[in-house]
């Protein structure tokens, strides 16, 4: 028997813990899901006999070492600040370890150790980091086997509302965490087009989009990942004249979100003044100039253009930010504030679907002749629990997880999916989820 260790419980794990438990039987696991909150990995262990449920703090390091030590394989699903806590004790106690997060530059120095331990950190196994590599790659060898030279890649993930829940002004609802949601962009965002570098500072993100139709799904714009640059060697294209990853949102979401990274209402560094009995209105006003005689609401659309939109100033109104109700939180910086207000209004309701989107396009030449492939997928989840994210994050780790606890993947170090013996058997059992990418290729006029 093989004790499959999960840390974590939270709002991605869904997939992967029922993909596991339903083949525990099968391969003889025994699935441990622990988490700070007990109760919360109990519901989602549901009663299954091959799986248990246990309190887990990684900062109680006695105790998750001993937890650890327990385990054959441990995954992972921590907030990823903690993961590198997680790796320095799976290497110490030679633990093999899985996670959907970044490969991060403080985990990287842990690659000879895990090597020399003689296990594999198996990481970027979700949706973005993660079937954004697979699928990616797959279409990036392909060319390369038939002798065509990669002239750009642009990619572009969402992960949404899907049509039919689709009932708010920002056609917009988390699926994730909604910190990632209020610190998206933060820094400065880096690409490559036709040879020349491309750097945009955050407060000029939100005013540089691009605009994409995708599949059956209508329109969307995207706005820059943060760092696009660094995906040239990942992606075996260190020469690529263009390189660009953005994120996708419907048409409106940016310009009206902007409006927040233009007061500073995002920041987090630092902390409000009495904020446990400041209202939405108070945070508001307190970018404002001091004029009493003035409402708020004129204010805001003087001081940002963009907020006297009529569009844009409903989507403002809706969620809630001029109203005078206690924000409740004591000691909170501006970002942590809208964070509770969009985790309010922005919530899925339990029948709700979701819907997550990706698109890669290439273009590049064979020959004489220039040509572009699409690669396309989108995926609407069930409901409030089933969600699209919550299956594009959990089941590549999982379908990954198997294939090592089965043997079919021999590696040590630090990996990212990217290589075939990874990518080929993780897309293809995806597409028994209806994860699967549709491509169109077409010849580019270059007349």
């Amino acid at each position: 028997m093989k004790d499959i260790l999960i840390l974590g419980a939270g709002l991605s794990t869904t997939s992967l813990i029922e993909y596991l438990l339903e083949h525990a039987e099968e391969f003889d696991w025994h699935i441990v899901v622990a988490d700070i909150d007990e109760e919360l990995a109990r519901r989602k262990v549901n009663g299954n006999p091959r799986g248990k449920a246990i309190t887990f703090d990684i900062h109680d390091d006695l105790e998750s070492w001993r937890t650890i030590a327990k385990a054959d394989i441990v995954i992972s699903m921590l907030p990823a600040f903690m993961h590198h806590f997680v790796a320095k004790k799976c290497i110490d106690l030679r633990k093999p370890m899985l996670t959907a997060s970044y490969v991060t530059d403080e985990i990287k120095e842990f690659d000879e150790l895990a090597r020399k331990a003689g296990i594999p950190i198996l990481m970027e196994l979700g949706v973005d980091p993660g079937i954004d590599h697979m699928s990616a790659m797959n279409v990036i060898n392909g060319i390369k086997e038939k002798g065509g030279d990669i002239l750009s890649f642009y990619s572009f993930t969402g992960g949404l509302v899907a049509p039919e829940s689709d009932n708010n002004p920002w056609n917009y609802k988390l699926t994730w965490n909604p910190r990632n949601v209020v610190m998206a962009g933060t820094g400065v965002s880096k690409f490559i087009q036709q040879g020349n570098y491309k750097y945009i500072p955050y407060f000029r993100l939100f005013d540089r989009i691009q605009t994409r139709k995708i599949l059956n799904y209508g329109e969307f714009e995207a706005y820059a990942n943060r760092d696009s640059l660094s995906y040239r060697e990942i992606y075996g294209l260190k020469n690529i004249p263009s390189m660009y990853r953005g994120t996708l949102r419907r048409p409106g979401f940016v310009k009206a979100w902007n409006v927040f990274v233009q007061l500073g209402a995002t920041d987090d560094t630092y902390r409000l003044e009495d904020s446990e009995n400041m209202t939405y209105r108070d945070f508001i006003n307190s970018f404002m100039q001091y004029e009493p005689t003035v409402p708020v609401e004129i204010k805001l659309q003087n001081y940002c253009r963009s907020a006297s939109d009529p569009v844009v100033f409903e989507k403002l109104k809706w969620l809630g930010i001029f109203d005078k109700r206690k924000i409740g939180l004591k000691n909170a910086t501006p970002a942590e504030v809208l964070q509770k207000l969009i985790k309010e209004k922005w919530k899925l309701d339990p029948d709700d679907k979701d819907l997550l989107v990706m698109q890669h396009e290439f273009k590049y030449k064979l020959g004489d002749e220039v040509k572009m492939i699409v690669s396309a997928m989108a995926l609407e989840g069930e409901n409030q629990e089933q969600t699209a994210m919550a299956k594009t994050v959990g089941l590549p780790l999982a379908i990954a997880t198997k294939l090592l606890a089965t043997g079919q993947i021999n590696k040590t170090g630090i990996h990212r999916p990217i290589d075939k013996d990874m990518y080929e058997p993780i897309l293809t059992e995806l597409k028994r989820y209806d994860i699967c990418f549709k491509e169109t290729e077409y010849l580019v006029d270059q007349s």
